[in-house]
């Protein structure tokens, strides 16, 4: 059930999510650096506020958003913490799945995600791991590796646990990693910083509301 903080608190995420994908159309780093910290920290406070069982599956959520958040304080550094961001993300990619197993998962729902997964996770780690080898950065193969690893098993886990929003929101998540690799490491266009933040924060509310 949603309760009444709940609801505001997601009215709050919208409108911080809307100001940073605006902030990151303008290239605004002020407005960035206000929007992105508040969607995650509004979707937290509105996983804390349903009202639903506060079993492990929940603990897990809440804990995987504050690596969320920790993970966007990184990436939006005027330094480059790409690495300790990249650990945040796959701590908390570590902890969603580790919610869907609590929560229960089906073991043909598993093999049926597995198949779809991991193919889609060689072909991107292919072409990534290709081109940060062409850049002369490998030593962020083994970092990224793991990471394709984690998200894959997030991605395979929301499969088993067979709620539509869960796997909406691990579908969301992937794409939005996958275009942030692509902007970073193959080719940058136009039009990838506003998708990766939409597809992000999708992503975050169906992670979040599918324990409803």
């Amino acid at each position: 059930m949603v309760t009444f903080v709940a609801w505001v608190a997601f009215g709050f995420a919208v409108l911080m999510a809307v100001l940073d994908w605006v902030a990151v159309a303008r290239r605004s780093t002020l407005l960035e650096y206000v929007g992105k910290p508040a969607t995650t920290t509004a979707l937290f406070v509105v996983a804390a506020s349903l009202d639903v069982a506060r079993d492990v599956s929940w603990g897990l959520l809440l804990a995987a958003l504050v690596a969320c958040l920790l993970g966007d304080v990184f990436l939006m550094l005027p330094r480059d913490a790409f690495v300790p961001g990249l650990g945040s993300f796959a701590v908390a990619q570590a902890l969603f799945a580790a919610g869907f197993v609590a929560g229960g998962v089906d073991t043909s729902r598993l093999v049926l995600g597995v198949m779809v997964t991991v193919p889609v996770a060689v072909v991107l780690a292919r072409r990534l791991v290709g081109a940060l080898h062409r850049l002369g950065r490998p030593g962020l193969v083994g970092p990224v590796v793991v990471y394709m690893l984690v998200i894959s098993a997030m991605a395979v886990t929301a499969v088993g646990a067979g709620s539509p929003l869960a796997i909406i929101g691990a579908v969301l998540f992937m794409a939005s990693d996958a275009v942030i690799a692509e902007s970073r490491f193959v080719r940058e266009r136009a039009v990838q910083p506003v998708t990766i933040m939409v597809a992000y924060h999708l992503a975050l509310t169906g992670l979040v509301l599918e324990h409803l």
